[in-house]
């Protein structure tokens, strides 16, 4: 049985004396540029959805950097432990220059899933490095911050406190950090200021660098090589003894992280 779009084209073949075949690649020529223009008009939509969502993620980005730590240092602010000259709210958006684009992806990511607040605020003056530290070590608590070693000490509690981070992420910059550094760690049961004491890069297994030290202490954990492609083989560690177990606060040393960085001589 013919259908009805069969009748029309043998009806258009018998008055215009062409053949069906002709009439049905005449029709199929003008329905074609109809169906193109639909769907570059659907393209056209979905990459604009895509860029709302690219603006929607970054917006969202700076607002949860910038909130998760000025939360932070509320909280300080009311204990009377904030630095007087500190500058973390500049600091609050990560500086994505180092990180790889894999890492800033799954940064981003990781902000539509809440987490829980910071445990404490880690500070790196030597690399202009600002960070929340939170519980944990797990994929999506790497993506969004620096996490506490499981087992570790936890701040002011004596011991070694472990900090793990991605190479390709916020602990990048612990490339250029060197024996002598100084580094802040901010928690709401008080501040400490630690001095880097040792740098080694040891196998993946070799977890005697997290046991305590002689001294209360932070170590810091990351892969290695930096710019390794794939599955890093090796941890780069930055062992840090405490200097100043005082509130920083009132001990009147602490300054903010450009202040100490510009002091110091390049090397």
């Amino acid at each position: 049985m013919n259908t009805q779009y069969e009748v029309q084209l043998a009806k258009i073949g018998r008055s215009s004396g062409v053949p069906i075949w002709r009439s049905r690649e005449r029709m199929l020529r003008v329905s074609m540029p109809r169906a193109v223009s639909g769907f570059e008009r659907l393209l056209l939509v979905f990459g604009f959805l895509l860029l709302l969502l690219f603006v929607a993620v970054h917006i969202y980005t700076a607002i949860y950097s910038h909130s998760a730590i000025r939360a932070f240092w509320g909280t300080q602010s009311s204990s009377a432990r904030v630095p007087a000259t500190s500058s973390h709210r500049d600091l609050a958006i990560p500086d994505f220059r180092l990180w790889s684009q894999k890492r800033i992806e799954a940064y981003q990511t990781s902000l539509i899933v809440g987490v829980s607040g910071p445990l404490a605020v880690l500070r790196v003056p030597a690399i202009n490095l600002e960070v929340p530290v939170l519980e944990g070590t797990d994929d999506l608590t790497l993506n969004r911050a620096v996490g506490h070693i499981e087992g570790t000490a936890v701040p002011r509690e004596g011991g070694n406190i472990g900090i793990a981070g991605h190479r390709d992420g916020f602990f990048r910059g612990l490339k250029d950090i060197h024996v002598g550094d100084t580094m802040d760690l901010f928690s709401e049961t008080g501040n400490s200021r630690y001095v880097v004491d040792e740098i080694v890069i040891v196998p993946p297994d070799d977890v005697s660098v997290l046991a305590p030290r002689s001294a209360p202490a932070v170590t810091l954990v990351t892969c290695y090589p930096f710019y390794f492609v794939g599955s890093a083989p090796l941890r780069y560690i930055v062992h840090a003894t405490i200097i100043d177990p005082n509130n920083l606060a009132t001990s009147g040393q602490s300054r903010s992280p450009a202040e100490e960085h510009g002091g110091q001589d390049s090397r």
